[in-house]
């Protein structure tokens, strides 16, 4: 595990926490945090296991009681933690947990992400929220500032905000290294799941210890199909998710609004296929544009994003000829040298090759990304990237999935009216209602 005392440093001084409080509520650091946890198969099994290391887990939550969820899912969960309480409805476990529980981790599909954590909130409960930390951008303002009313330790779990190779392309840019910065560029290899395609006909009968209903929540009503939405490709689905730039843009996009000190974008456009009705395209390229700051060479600064097979060309840079780029990643074009970063824990190159060859990269280690949030509930300390850079960033990301629904259209966008100045199409996406029954208050 690794050292709270040089974590807390950390986020006292290397300017991680944009507008956080500087102290949250708290409980005595010697003292056990009691977990919650609302999904717990797949990523849930990870961000479970993650927290409960320095956690008492207390209550277990999952719409699939089968046995058979991936990765560890309820029956791994309840063999490995006998004496937490299960649940298969988060709402029943919250009310019947009030005032047991200190920490939530909520790793449920996209669409229920806000339901979860605004209701933990308005506890007072710590909440890790899976990235995206909201499928909406209306749900991602609201979020933000619940978030800062209950003044508890909160995380969203893009955790290679923890890692070495982002946390030193920020110290690289902010060190002036590459001169100001002309243009960003970011990029995914994802979808690996379907997109670009139609709804299919009919239904398949639902499999026994998996509750239908509570896996849609929010969303509106529609027949269960094996392997079409659960457990794994809801994410291409506009309903329960979004898209590729929703699973890896709050990753990916992350760096580059962290190190450069991004604000609201201006405009964000789309180019690709024709959308759907009811799935993301299968490629897309998005162009952002922000107001510049005092790390970028102009007034106003582009950020491309490219996914499904995409990648950015990069004219302009100081790459050299021929050079192939990851399936993932970041490239800075700067006044001075370009910064390269894969995605996954490479750390940043820098070019010309010649001109950096004696360029000392900082030595920075990974953290624990749910240590650093659990040791906030203890210490009042806002994590790095809690919901008051979380929320903005992931506003941010969502844009774009607006965008792609939008196509040939620069979409000019109002943060402080949460509207788009040109498109009542666009607008019709920044909220939408949740199906009878499932409302949940400030949200919906």
């Amino acid at each position: 595990m690794d050292n709270p005392l040089t974590r807390r440093k950390f986020l006292k001084t290397s300017g991680a926490v944009l507008a956080a409080p500087a102290i949250l509520s708290s409980k005595s650091p010697n003292s056990r945090v009691r977990l919650a946890s609302v999904g717990v198969g797949g990523k849930g099994w990870v961000d479970l296991n993650g927290a409960a290391y320095t956690c008492e887990v207390a209550a277990l939550c999952d719409i699939n009681h089968s046995g058979t969820s991936r990765k560890g899912g309820m029956s791994g969960a309840r063999e490995e933690w006998a004496k937490a309480n299960v649940y298969a409805d988060w709402r029943e476990m919250l009310e019947k947990e009030k005032g047991k529980i200190d920490a939530i981790t909520v790793s449920t599909p996209d669409h229920m992400h806000a339901p979860v954590t605004m209701t933990a909130l308005k506890m007072g409960i710590a909440t890790y929220t899976q990235k995206p930390l909201t499928r909406t951008v209306a749900e991602a303002r609201a979020i933000t500032k619940a978030a800062a009313k209950a003044g508890v330790s909160t995380q969203m779990g893009n955790q290679h905000h923890s890692a070495s190779n982002y946390r030193a392309l920020h110290h690289i840019v902010q060190s002036g290294a590459l001169g100001k910065i002309k243009v960003a560029h970011t990029w995914s290899n994802r979808p690996v799941w379907p997109q670009g395609i139609d709804r299919p006909k009919g239904s398949d009968p639902i499999p026994k210890g998996f509750n239908w209903d509570l896996w849609l929540g929010v969303a509106p009503e529609r027949p269960y199909k094996k392997d079409i939405y659960a457990p794994f490709k809801w994410r291409g689905w506009y309903d329960f998710g979004a898209g590729a730039l929703g699973d890896m843009g709050c990753h990916i996009i992350d760096p580059v609004v962290w190190s450069l000190e991004l604000g609201p974008a201006k405009s964000v456009q789309y180019a690709g296929p024709k959308p759907k009705p009811e799935t993301f395209p299968a490629n897309e390229v998005l162009t952002y544009r922000f107001p510049g700051t005092r790390f970028t060479a102009g007034q106003e600064i582009t950020m491309t994003w490219s996914d499904g097979g995409k990648k950015p060309s990069p004219a302009g840079s100081h790459l050299p000829k021929g050079l192939k780029l990851p399936s993932q990643g970041v490239l800075l074009i700067g006044e001075e040298g370009t910064l390269l970063t894969p995605h996954g824990g490479k750390l940043p190159s820098l070019y010309p090759l010649e001109k950096f060859k004696d360029y000392k990269m900082p030595e920075l280690p990974r953290w624990n990304h749910y240590d650093i949030w659990v040791d906030g509930v203890k210490t009042g300390k806002a994590p790095n990237s809690n919901f008051s850079y979380a929320g903005p960033l992931c506003e941010t990301v969502l844009l774009g999935v607006i965008a792609s629904r939008v196509p040939n259209k620069e979409l000019l966008w109002n943060p402080n009216e949460l509207k788009f100045s040109n498109s009542e199409k666009a607008n019709s996406y920044i909220r939408e209602d949740y199906r009878k029954g499932w409302e949940v208050e400030g949200l919906g």
